[in-house]
């Protein structure tokens, strides 16, 4: 049984952190008037991405990009917010309509893309409609083929999923955020029985366990170069997105915390809750004193280092996937569960209040995409997109309500 250390036991009997209701914009008329202007006003052959810094307006790319799936994503979310609301049927369906609409561009990605790994994240609109029709015979081949795109990329030499493809063959990179496009796997294991999905997906948290998390739970970025086609060996640990090298990207470390809560969840294994735990402590111990999620944990504070709205919504839908598995253990960890909770939801309501922009076509500001490219300080599509989520799961636990 896994027992609080003293500082987060502190933490969790706090009543600073004792469950605070959810931001209401996260259940506003607002929010629904917003998804579903941009969902009428654009034809569905291109997706918003992020918005400019100044208007709050979308930026559209074409569906060959890897947040291509967020906004559908979002959309059949809020077909699952009218069912958890009981909005009236035909609310309900306009938003199911909406959502197919919106996947249909993304269908010629199952043969044709060219965003690596990121296939994972291509799936979730039709992960979604499975949920609502298992039957889906569109949605069905859409994962498979997908889940079949990940496993080709597949390396039994160095165990894992490579990111992208490199003109140097035997350069093998692998980020964090594959964890979150394991998911694919599972449910097209479930869809064909093929077992070989299941275990690749197993061996990529393995090694991403091993080579990507330092000992005080923080992530790296990019660890892994493949030396040669029969042995492998880590020879390199780097950042793109991040402040430098030793440093803690945020929306690494949130990619982290909720996608190897999801690995325990799919297989069990005690290795990935741990794993779970500690990538949490590092992201909750290391937050400002106002709460609000910096692009990397450390990054100067002068400049002042911008905000990552995005990176605080994964986060908080990590951190109450991580408090449903502490529930779920026999017996289950009620005080770390709590914790999780409560920490998630003041997580939620520090960093809504920060970024919640009503004039802005996107649902949050202040989201950071590449800092060292200068694109932050914007609405971004997975951002809202995890924040619409956070909502239902909300719903869905019985601690808010419509």
């Amino acid at each position: 049984m896994f027992v609080l250390g003293p500082s987060l036991l502190s933490l969790a009997l706090d009543s600073s952190l004792s469950l605070c209701a959810p931001p209401r914009e996260l259940y506003s008329p607002l929010l629904t008037e917003k998804i579903l202007q941009t969902a009428l006003a654009s034809r569905a052959t291109q997706y918003p991405q992020y918005t400019d810094r100044v208007a709050g307006d979308w930026l559209y790319f074409a569906p060959d990009t890897w947040t291509s799936g967020f906004f559908p994503a979002t959309l059949y979310a809020m077909y699952t917010r009218a069912r958890l609301c009981n909005w009236d049927t035909e609310n309900a369906t306009q938003w199911l309509t909406l959502g197919r609409q919106w996947s249909t561009a993304e269908v010629p990605l199952e043969s044709n893309n060219s965003v690596g790994h990121d296939v994972g994240f291509l799936s979730y609109p039709f992960v979604e409609e499975l949920v609502i029709n298992p039957h889906n015979e569109t949605a069905i081949s859409a994962v498979n083929r997908f889940a079949s795109d990940l496993a080709a990329r597949f390396s039994s030499v160095v165990g894992c999923t490579r990111s992208w493809d490199t003109p140097n063959p035997i350069d093998f990179q692998v980020i964090i955020d594959n964890m979150m496009n394991l998911e694919v796997l599972f449910v097209s294991a479930g869809l064909t029985g093929n077992n070989t999905l299941r275990e690749i997906a197993i061996s990529h948290a393995n090694k991403t366990m091993r080579n990507h998390i330092r000992p005080d739970g923080a992530s790296v970025y990019r660890p892994f170069q493949q030396k040669t086609w029969i042995e492998s060996d880590v020879i390199a640990k780097f950042t793109a997105q991040g402040y430098a090298n030793w440093s803690t990207w945020s929306r690494g470390q949130a990619w982290g915390i909720y996608g190897f809560s999801n690995m325990y969840k799919h297989t069990g294994h005690l290795d990935y809750l741990t794993t779970a735990r500690r990538m949490a402590a590092y992201f909750l111990t290391h937050l400002p004193t106002d709460g609000i999620v910096p692009w990397d944990f450390n990054a100067p504070l002068d400049p002042p280092r911008p905000a990552d709205s995005s990176a605080a919504m994964i986060a908080v839908n990590g951190l109450m996937l991580l408090s449903q598995q502490e529930r779920s253990l026999s017996p289950a960890n009620d005080t770390g569960a709590s914790y999780y909770q409560n920490a998630a939801m003041q997580l939620l309501r520090d960093n809504t209040q920060l970024a919640w922009r009503p004039e802005w076509q996107s649902l949050l500001a202040n989201g950071t995409v590449d800092n060292p490219q200068g694109n932050n300080l914007t609405g971004i599509v997975y951002g809202d997109y995890f924040f619409v989520k956070a909502g239902n799961d909300l719903l869905s636990m019985g601690v808010a309500s419509c």
